[in-house]
């Protein structure tokens, strides 16, 4: 079947760089994938997504997007900010403690700054509303309709079979990158669609790499159940089934909860950017990193001789995480 449009909006191909540190360190060959560079504003795992995503949007005569995320979202300032070139404006469901308007940072800081730097009206919503996020996006939805609009819907973090086709061509990429196929690749995993498309782009490719998602939040049977429904609908688009044993989910990494930082965790966010100059986010990329480090200084034949992590951005919510900050004076 033939892969659906896209439209061209990540620096491609990001830089794969061997972490010379931690591989003497731990005795492996561990390679950093720089997905951080994807772009300046447009930074980060969901450009890659947003290419198919926004291509759609556009071949649907949209006016308007409608997603969703955390309150710092990093999926929503990218979607917000792809969609205003595109002639689209972005209806954004935030989640807050309380699903209060002044619960949004004031003055406007990290991803929320940029979101309402592009126009993008914010929703915000608490935890209990946010369970209920398909819903809330389809009202949304409808009131975009009632201004005579035409809304597109994207799910949390891009991740449907559609945006996670992104993933399945960035794990091309690394094989296009590396002498022999890396044994394991690991990313941050808060919504599933990235690990869905790196598990699909090994099985097309016909590598024995195994795709390893770090649960930010949620815990391995509801990631496991995600992955495997986005790769059921990816059958779609001509690609194969997914063996059960591609991919796995690791717990035990999640903290203090999502977004939710332990002292533990900002000191080593605050150690790799000073001993390596790698900038990771709280929210994701420490905790994923932190999570693979620890398990390669316990066995580090674990996961095989050569490792790949990809680093999915998240710089602008960081600067809303003065905890960071204070973490490593």
């Amino acid at each position: 079947m033939e892969r659906p449009k896209r439209i061209a909006l990540a620096h491609l191909p990001t830089p794969l760089q061997p972490h010379a540190r931690l591989s003497r360190e731990l005795g492996v060959d561990l390679f950093v994938k720089r997905d951080d560079l994807t772009g300046s504003h447009l930074s980060g795992n969901k450009i890659r997504k947003l290419e198919y995503l926004l291509a759609d949007a556009v071949a649907q005569g949209a006016t308007h997007v409608v997603t969703c995320g955390g309150v710092q979202s990093n999926h929503c300032r990218a979607t917000a900010m792809a969609a205003a070139p595109l002639g689209m404006r972005a209806e954004l469901l935030l989640r807050t403690p309380n699903g209060l308007r002044d619960e949004l940072p004031s003055p406007p800081t990290g991803n929320v700054y940029l979101d309402r730097l592009v126009g993008a009206r914010i929703h915000p919503t608490d935890p209990l509303g946010y369970q209920s996020r398909a819903d809330f996006m389809r009202d949304i939805a409808d009131g975009v309709r009632d201004r005579d609009g035409v809304p597109y819907v994207i799910p949390e973090g891009g991740s449907n079979a559609l945006g996670a086709l992104g993933y399945v061509d960035a794990a091309a990429e690394i094989l296009g990158q590396l002498d022999a196929p890396p044994d394991a690749v690991f990313v941050a995993t808060g919504s599933g669609g990235t690990l869905a498309g790196l598990a699909l782009g090994f099985e097309v490719a016909g590598v024995a790499t195994r795709a390893y998602g770090v649960a930010v939040c949620d815990d391995r049977a509801y990631f496991r159940a995600i992955v495997d429904a986005i790769a059921d609908d990816a059958r779609a688009y001509g690609l194969p089934v997914l063996a059960p044993d591609r991919y796995d989910v690791l717990e035990g990494f999640q903290g203090r909860g999502y977004a939710l930082s332990t002292e533990e965790e900002l000191a080593f966010l605050a150690e790799v950017a000073r001993a390596d100059g790698l900038v990771l986010d709280p929210v994701y990329t420490n905790k994923a990193f932190l999570g693979l480090v620890s398990l390669l200084r316990e066995d580090p034949t674990r996961f095989g001789r050569r490792v790949v992590f990809i680093h999915t951005g998240g710089i602008f919510g960081l600067l809303a995480h003065d905890d960071a900050l204070h973490a490593a004076r």
